[in-house]
This record gives C-alpha cells, sequence and structure tokens, in this order.
C-alpha cells in the first residue's frame, strides 16, 4: 500500500510495492539496500522501510545496467556519479542514459575488434567507411550538447 504523509511530501513506497514497480523481487531490494546501491528514504512508524520515486527510478537504472552485463562494483560506482548530476541538472536523466549507451556501445566494440583486426585491408577500408560518417556525426552532437550545457 502506498504512504501518503502529507500532501507536499511524495508518495513512499514499501518493498513490495517498490519491487513489482521495478520489475524486481523484494529479495532484490534488500539485498541492493543492504549493497548500498539503494536506500529507503524512511522508516514508517511500523518501522516499514520506505523508498522515494527517485529511489524508484535508480532501481530501474540498476535493472538496466545489470542487464547490459555490468558489475555491481561498476554500477555502484556509476551511480555515484549519477547523484551527483541529477541534483544538479534538470537533463541528467537522459544523459545518464546517454552515457549507459555509449558504455555499452563501447564495449561492443572491444568484442568485435578480433574479428575487425582480422579482415583483410579492402574489407576493413569498406567497414570503416560505413561507420566513420555516423560515429563523426555522433561525435559532433555531443561535442553541440556540451558545448551548448556550458560543461566544456
Amino acid at each position: 500500500m502506498k504512504e501518503v504523509i502529507s500532501m507536499t511530501e511524495p508518495m513512499l513506497y514499501r518493498i513490495g510495492e517498490l519491487a513489482k514497480l521495478a520489475g524486481v523481487s523484494p529479495r532484490t531490494i534488500d539485498f541492493y539496500t543492504s549493497s548500498g546501491l539503494i536506500e529507503p528514504e524512511r522508516r514508517s512508524a511500523k518501522n516499514y522501510r520506505l523508498y522515494s520515486d527517485e529511489t524508484l527510478a535508480r532501481l530501474k537504472r540498476i535493472v538496466e545496467m545489470k542487464k547490459d552485463k555490468y558489475s555491481l562494483d561498476e554500477i555502484k560506482a556509476s551511480l555515484s556519479g549519477w547523484g551527483k548530476l541529477s541534483s544538479k541538472e534538470e537533463v541528467s536523466g537522459q544523459l545518464i542514459e546517454l552515457e549507459i549507451h555509449l558504455e555499452q556501445l563501447q564495449r561492443e566494440v572491444m568484442a568485435i575488434e578480433p574479428v575487425i583486426s582480422q579482415l583483410k585491408p579492402g574489407q576493413a577500408k569498406q567497414v570503416f567507411k560505413r561507420l566513420i560518417p555516423q560515429t563523426a556525426a555522433c561525435v559532433e552532437a555531443l561535442m553541440l550538447l556540451l558545448n551548448k550545457g556550458g560543461f566544456m
């Protein structure tokens, strides 16, 4: 059952509710809490741990990163940086998703690197010829975004 404290306070969820909304088990919530990946907003009068919408969003990021085969240490390191961003930036959620995607692309490139290194020079040239315009466009878009946001 969702607990509403007052009209000005956000909705808080007990473990079972949070687990259902995030698509994980309550044991997973317990594990992530004990690991320090998430933490309850506070405790109820009956001593239930209560979690906020912000924790739900964080939990969904953890689930997504686990799907992408990140280790718990990698997730913890990434989330600690995200916490700093989310409190300062309105668009941090989108930037975080971009960061996750870029890291996944980097992993995929590293996975296919042995295959690419075995290509004949003509084959490699064709592959890179198709990739370079797209890659350049992505890098240019990122640079514009970073410069426009005053990050650089």
